[in-house]
Order: structure tokens, then C-alpha cells, then sequence
């Protein structure tokens, strides 16, 4: 017996977000973050590190080190497509602008893969609405449409996926596997060619970025939502399952074959302090996708737990449940929430047609209300750090960032402006018009995030270079060090700070203790005074000790040899 489906959706509530809408919020989304900026502390720049190593042949490509150091993170893939993008850029893109190109490109994929993902469960038979007694329902590819325009943009709402999917690490890479292994269950039963290729390179790409557990888990699962929900009146569950434990079997023989396999559980068994923050993790990444991911398991309750298997709703549950459960169990908590995050959209997304008109109303005001203080807060920082006015906030600039010089820039300046006179005109054209599409609750949510990501990236990018990226504290390094130092060892640094300045020191680094023919050495404060075994500390004299602007606990101690020790 079919259970009766809670959305009623008339044929006038899926009418389409206009496409060149949509293509623009994508690119006002992707574009910024990827140009014009360093690499940021720490993941980016040491990521940024080992495929710069690879692509100059300083280092194996099966086994790559940076300052003698392996990865903390297995998965070979994104240093290879890093290095890859080095070697074949022209010689006038800079390496770690080459580096961000294909990461650029695996963020559309991701954006793409949702959104197909979704649409093709709207169409499954579980997932339609209502039909009417005298006509006038949703058809369903118009349904599915709208459906699949509203993950989208709860994917791009959702806070936690602003940053973690510009930067040029592995998990930008699972995080684009596992929107294409989605997208491929969710299109099996509507295609062949396409979802099988997204589901090879999908759970394969997600074992060489280092989460081969991850991937088995996803594949299992999906084996079983493809036997338990086919999702279509022909049936071939069975060759489909085949395709999908295959794929899984020879990414497990993959992980063997390169020893990616690892047990990275932690112990769970942590203070009270470790659980708040995973709770307000959980609370602030996922938002707003996760409340309407909640109201969608509640409204479609029934089809859960019913026999007939409900593939719109037990895939992307299962994507989530994987994610979540990762995040528990696995650190660092954020990169595995990330993963989940087009499901959670997916879930969001068959929300919108239960919706009541008040809570999307109650939606829009909140909406309105975060992201227009955000944004009039962006700019009244900037025009702070670029006229003193008003003096507390450009007081508050000197006081976390010491040394800073704002800088102008007049391009930053009109793309600003044109994204928020956009941000008002859709404010008000939300308010005066078109109240009807179910989509209509997460377009301020999706373009308020874009709205406060292109303005960090435009007004603020000079501040946030000098925050995050290393280049203020290698200058110091450099300038310590003064011209042509001839190789530097190093003692005690972490793979980030071996990264920064072999990339803006343009510096030879060499381990201490290998040998002891340099004149120059650089420590870390906490690591100094360092191991007999590794410096004789009697042998060198600080010459400088050079912080990071933003962080007072961040040191670097330069050293020179003295004369006798020669």
C-alpha cells in the first residue's frame, strides 16, 4: 500500500529560478576565496607545500615528504592534482594560484553533483506530490526541478562550507567524491553512463584522498539503498548492486595495495568541554540546512520506517548518518562534517514543500536580519581600516592585527558594491513578488552567504591574508636573514611553517641533526633548546625572534652559527 506523501505542490509553486540567476550566485560563491590570496594557515599551506615539492621532483611521488615529514593525512590524489596543475600552468600563474585551479573545479563538481542528485530523487515515485482530483499538481520534472534548486542553494547556505571548500586540501577532493557517488545513486535508475562513471571515480578518488572507510561505508550503503529502493518500475537493483560492491571491492584493494587503510578512531572518552564544542559544530556548520533536514524526517516519518524503501529520503539519511558519525569519531570533526553536507542539502530540500507559509516567513525575517547586519558590519570595518572612521573599530583592527596596513583596492571596491546593491534588489524582489515557488525560503538564506563570503574576500582579504597566511613572519625571517643565506636548518617546525618558507623565503631548508654545514638555523620557541642529539645549542646565537602578527603564541628564533663553532 503507498503511503500518502505530505507534499501538496501546485504547478505554480515549481516555477524555475531562472538559470542565469542560479549560474551567477554559483560563481559570486566559487570565484572569491580562490583568487588573490596566500596560502592560509595551516591545512592549505602545507597541502600548498607537499605539491610543490612534487611538482619540482624534490620528492618521491609515491611517498612525498616536506621537510623530511610525511603527510598527516594519507590520500596521495590531491597532491598529485596540486602538482599536476603546478606543472601544466603557463609560467605567469603563480604555484599557488595554478594549485587552486583544479580545487576550483572540484567545488562545481560538487555543486553540480547536488543538484543533480537531488533532482533525480524528486523524481523518484516516493518523493511525488499529491496528485489532484481535477489536475493542477506539480509535474514531476518541474517539481524535480524546483526540488533540486532548493538543495542547491541549502548547500550553499549552509556556514560551514564557505571556507573548508576553498581551500586546496584532500578534503575538497572527498568532499566532490562523495557528491558524486551521491549523485550516481541517486541517478541510476534514470541513467547509465554518467552514474557510472561518477560512481568509479567517485569511490575510487574518495580511497586515494585518504578516506577508503568512508568510502566502503558509503558504497556498502548505497548497495542497500539500490536493492531495498530501486526507485523505478524497471528493475535492475540487481545489476546496479553488482556495479556498486564491484567498485567498493577493487577501492578496497587499492587501499591495500598503497597502505591507506588506518584506524583513526579517538577516544571518545573526552571532557565535557570536547562535547560542547562538538555540539556547537554540529549546531553552526550544518545551518540553515540542518533544522529543515530535521522537519523532513519528522513530515516524512511514515516513508521512512515504511517496506517500500523510499530512496529520496534513505540515501542522503544515510550520507548524513555516515558524515555525523565520522565527526564523532574522527578528527579533525569539521573536514568529516563537511562530507555530509550535500546530504544534509538534500534532505533540507524535501522540506520546502511542507513548509507552512509562517515558518518560511519566520525563515525570510531572520535570514534578512543576520546577513544585512553582517554585511553593513563588513563595510563599516573597512571603511574603518581605510579612513579611521569610526575610530573604535579601526582601533580594534590595529589591536588583533599589529602592523597592518590597509591597502585599497578599486576592484574589490566595485565587485562589493554590485554584490550588495544585488543582495537589497533581492531583498526586495522576495518581498514584493513571486511567494509562490517552494524554493523562495532558501534564496536570501543561499545568497546571504554568498553576499558575507564575497565581501570577506574582497573588502577584507588584505586583513585576512595578513591574519592567516604566513608571509608578515617569513618577511621578518628573510630580513634576519639578510641576502643569499645559503642553506637554513630547522629545529622542531611544524610542516605549515616548512611549507611558508621554502614558498616565500624561497629558502634551503634542512633538518637539523642530518648535517651541520649551515651558518643559519630557525626554531620554533617551543621546541628550543633543542635535543644534543639533534644541535649543539652552545654553537649558535639568537639573532632575532620574529612572531606571527596574530598570534602571540606563534614564534620563530633565528639563529646564527658563532665563529669558534665554524
Amino acid at each position: 500500500m503507498n503511503l500518502p506523501t505530505p507534499a501538496i505542490v501546485t504547478q505554480n509553486a515549481v516555477s524555475p529560478l531562472p538559470r542565469w540567476a542560479l549560474i551567477l550566485l554559483c560563481i559570486a560563491y566559487v570565484v572569491p576565496g580562490f583568487v588573490g590570496r596566500d596560502p592560509w594557515k595551516s591545512a592549505d599551506v602545507t597541502a600548498f607545500g607537499y605539491m610543490l615539492e612534487l611538482a619540482q621532483g624534490r620528492t618521491p611521488w609515491l611517498n612525498p615528504l616536506l621537510g623530511g615529514m610525511p603527510p598527516d593525512t594519507e590520500g596521495l590524489l590531491p597532491y598529485w592534482l596540486g602538482a599536476w596543475a603546478i606543472k601544466l600552468a603557463p609560467t605567469w600563474v603563480t604555484a599557488d594560484m595554478a594549485v587552486r585551479l583544479p580545487f576550483a573545479f572540484l567545488l562545481v563538481i560538487t555543486l553540480a553533483a547536488t543538484w543533480y542528485g537531488v533532482y533525480y530523487l524528486a523524481r523518484s515515485p516516493g518523493a511525488q506530490p499529491v496528485a489532484f482530483a481535477f489536475g493542477g499538481e506539480a509535474t514531476p520534472a518541474d517539481y524535480a526541478r524546483a526540488i533540486a534548486d532548493g538543495g542547491l542553494l541549502a548547500l550553499i547556505a549552509c556556514l560551514g562550507l564557505a571556507q573548508l571548500s576553498h581551500e586546496t586540501t584532500g578534503y575538497v577532493v572527498q568532499l566532490s567524491c562523495t557528491a558524486m557517488v551521491f549523485f550516481s545513486v541517486a541517478a541510476m535508475p534514470h541513467r547509465t553512463v554518467a552514474p557510472a562513471l561518477a560512481l568509479v571515480t567517485g569511490i575510487v578518488g574518495l580511497t586515494l584522498a585518504g578516506g577508503p572507510a568512508l568510502a566502503a561505508l558509503l558504497g556498502l550503503g548505497s548497495m542497500a539503498v539500490v536493492v531495498w529502493a530501486p526507485g523505478s518500475d524497471t528493475d535492475h537493483r540487481w545489476r546496479w548492486a553488482l556495479a556498486v560492491a564491484s567498485v567498493t571491492f577493487v577501492a578496497a584493494l587499492i587501499a591495500w595495495g598503497l597502505d591507506l587503510w588506518g584506524w583513526r578512531i579517538v577516544d571518545s572518552g573526552s571532557g565535557g568541554k570536547e562535547w560542547q564544542s562538538l555540539a556547537r559544530l554540529l549546531l553552526w556548520f550544518g545551518w540553515p540546512a540542518w533544522p529543515l533536514a530535521l522537519w523532513t524526517l519528522w513530515r516524512w516519518r511514515k516513508q521512512i520506517i515504511s517496506a517500500q524503501g523510499h530512496r529520496h529520503l534513505l540515501l542522503p539519511l544515510w550520507f548524513s548518518a555516515v558524515s555525523i558519525a565520522a565527526t564523532l569519531t574522527t578528527r579533525p570533526a569539521d573536514r568529516a562534517l563537511l562530507l555530509g553536507l550535500p546530504a544534509l542539502a538534500a534532505l533540507a530540500a524535501f522540506a520546502l514543500p511542507t513548509l507552512k507559509r509562517s515558518v518560511g516567513a519566520l525563515i525570510d525575517w531572520f535570514t534578512l536580519l543576520f546577513f544585512t547586519i553582517s554585511a553593513l558590519a563588513i563595510w563599516v570595518i573597512w571603511i574603518a581600516m581605510q579612513t579611521g572612521v569610526p575610530a573604535k573599530p579601526a582601533a580594534n583592527v590595529a589591536k588583533l592585527a599589529p602592523g597592518f596596513v590597509p591597502q585599497f583596492s578599486a576592484l574589490a571596491l566595485v565587485v562589493a558594491l554590485a554584490a550588495t546593491v544585488g543582495w537589497f534588489t533581492l531583498v526586495w524582489w522576495r518581498a514584493s513578488r513571486n511567494r509562490a515557488p517552494i524554493w523562495k525560503s532558501l534564496v536570501l538564506p543561499a545568497s546571504g552567504a554568498a553576499l558575507g563570503w564575497l565581501l570577506l574576500m574582497t573588502l577584507w582579504l588584505p586583513l585576512l591574508d595578513y591574519a592567516r597566511s604566513y608571509r608578515a613572519q617569513i618577511s621578518g625571517v628573510t630580513a634576519a636573514l639578510g641576502t643569499s643565506p645559503g642553506c637554513v636548518q630547522t629545529v622542531g617546525l611544524s610542516r605549515s611553517q616548512v611549507a611558508a618558507l621554502q614558498y616565500h623565503g624561497d629558502l634551503v631548508l634542512q633538518r637539523a641533526g642530518l648535517q651541520d654545514e649551515c651558518d643559519w638555523l630557525v626554531a620554533d620557541i617551543a621546541s628550543w633548546p633543542a635535543s644534543e642529539r639533534m644541535v649543539n645549542a652552545a654553537h649558535w646565537e639568537v639573532r632575532a625572534k620574529i612572531a606571527r602578527p596574530t598570534d602571540k603564541n606563534e614564534h620563530l628564533l633565528v639563529f646564527r652559527r658563532v665563529a669558534s663553532a665554524r
